[in-house]
C-alpha cells in the first residue's frame, strides 16, 4: 500500500556543500524538498522507495549509498557502498537529512511495492527551458513541464501515466520515467482499492499539493506531495 509520495528534483547543487552560492535560485526548492520529505515520513511508512534516473539494474536496499565526490565535495550518503546514480544519491541525502533510519529501496525502474510504503520520486523536468540551459532552448519544453506540474497539482495519476517518454528524452527531462512510474503505481493502487472499476480517471484518491514550480538555470524543478 502506498501511503504517500513526494516529488523532488535532483540537481547536485541542491546539496549546500555542492551549491553554497545558489540560495537565491535553490533556497526555496531545498526548503520545499525538506517539507515534502517530512510529510512523507509523517505517514509512518515501513519502507521508503526512492525512484530516479540511472542505468537500469536490480533494485538496491538501504546498504546502497552514493557520493558527490565528482562535484568536488566529500559528501557520502546512504549505506556503505558508493553505487547509486546522482538522482538516487540526492534522494538518499534528503532521507539522511530528514533522519530516516528505516528500510529503503532504491530503484531506476518500476519497483515492487509491498507493505506500507512511501515513494520518493526524484524527477527533474526539462533541461531545455532557456538559452542558458544545459540542453539549450526547446520551445516545447515549457508546455511539457507545465503538464507535469498540472498533473501533480491535481493528483492526476492518469496524466502522469501517459507521459511521452520519447518527448521527455528529447527535452532532456531526466525525471519523466520516474514521474510516469508514479502515475502507473497510483493507478494500480486505485484498481486494487476499487476492483472491477478499472480505477478512477485520475487514479487513487489523493490529496495533492504542488509546492514549487520553477526553472532556475533553464531546468524545470517541481516539488510536490501526494497523500493517499
Amino acid at each position: 500500500m502506498i501511503l504517500a509520495a513526494a516529488v523532488c528534483p535532483h540537481p547536485p547543487a541542491l546539496v549546500p556543500e555542492v551549491g553554497p552560492g545558489v540560495d537565491d535560485e535553490l533556497g526555496a526548492v531545498r526548503q520545499a524538498c525538506d517539507d515534502v520529505v517530512r510529510t512523507l515520513l509523517d505517514s509512518s511508512p515501513d519502507r521508503v522507495v526512492v525512484i530516479g534516473a540511472g542505468p537500469q539494474g536490480a533494485d538496491r536496499d538501504e546498504t546502497a549509498g552514493g557520493t558527490l565526490g565528482a562535484y568536488g565535495v566529500d559528501v557520502t550518503v546512504g549505506g556503505p557502498t558508493r553505487e547509486l546514480p546522482l538522482s538516487l544519491t540526492v534522494g538518499a541525502w534528503l532521507l539522511d537529512r530528514a533522519g530516516w533510519t528505516g528500510p529503503r529501496t532504491y530503484s531506476t525502474g518500476r519497483p515492487a511495492v509491498d507493505g506500507r510504503v512511501a515513494l520518493l520520486l526524484m524527477g527533474d523536468g526539462s533541461a531545455r527551458r532557456s538559452l542558458q540551459a544545459p540542453g539549450f532552448l526547446d520551445d516545447r519544453a515549457e508546455a511539457f513541464d507545465a503538464g507535469i506540474a498540472a498533473a501533480l497539482a491535481a493528483g492526476d495519476a492518469g496524466a502522469l501515466s501517459k507521459l511521452d517518454l520519447d518527448l521527455g528524452a528529447e527535452l532532456a527531462a531526466a525525471g519523466a520515467p520516474a514521474l510516469r512510474t508514479l502515475g502507473e503505481l497510483a493507478l494500480d493502487q486505485a484498481a486494487h482499492d476499487h476492483p472491477g472499476s478499472g480505477g478512477t480517471k485520475k487514479g487513487a484518491d489523493v490529496t495533492a499539493r504542488l509546492r514549487v514550480d520553477v526553472a532556475p538555470f533553464g531546468v524545470g524543478y517541481v516539488v510536490a506531495d501526494w497523500l493517499f
